[in-house]
């Protein structure tokens, strides 16, 4: 049991360092690696808890989440290379000029 909370520890830090991320720097890379460092804070409590229960519903939902994940990142990334085509930087303040 004392083994679960080190990973619960664990998940909470990556979950702090992945909001500090989102909340301070501007720059959309840098943004896109922070919501990852979330997902994997979850994942990981997903395969902890799993390992806990001797359970492999957790990971198999972990592998589903990366697969997302993984997805999510070559869209994201796809729009932050059109943008920076466009607009020449990839600071978040000026995609608000993108409204239409």
């Amino acid at each position: 049991m004392t083994e679960l909370i080190y990973y619960v520890l664990l998940s909470v830090v990556l979950v702090a360092i992945g909001i500090y991320g989102l909340v301070v720097k501007r720059n959309a890379v840098r943004m896109l690696f922070a919501l990852e460092i979330i997902a994997n804070a979850a994942n990981l409590n997903l395969i902890a808890f799993s390992r806990n229960l001797s359970n492999a519903q957790g990971q198999v939902f972990a592998l589903f989440s990366i697969a997302i994940a993984a997805a999510e990142v070559a869209v994201g990334l796809g729009i932050i290379i059109i943008a920076y085509r466009l607009y020449k930087e990839i600071d978040v303040e000026e995609f608000k000029s993108m409204r239409g």
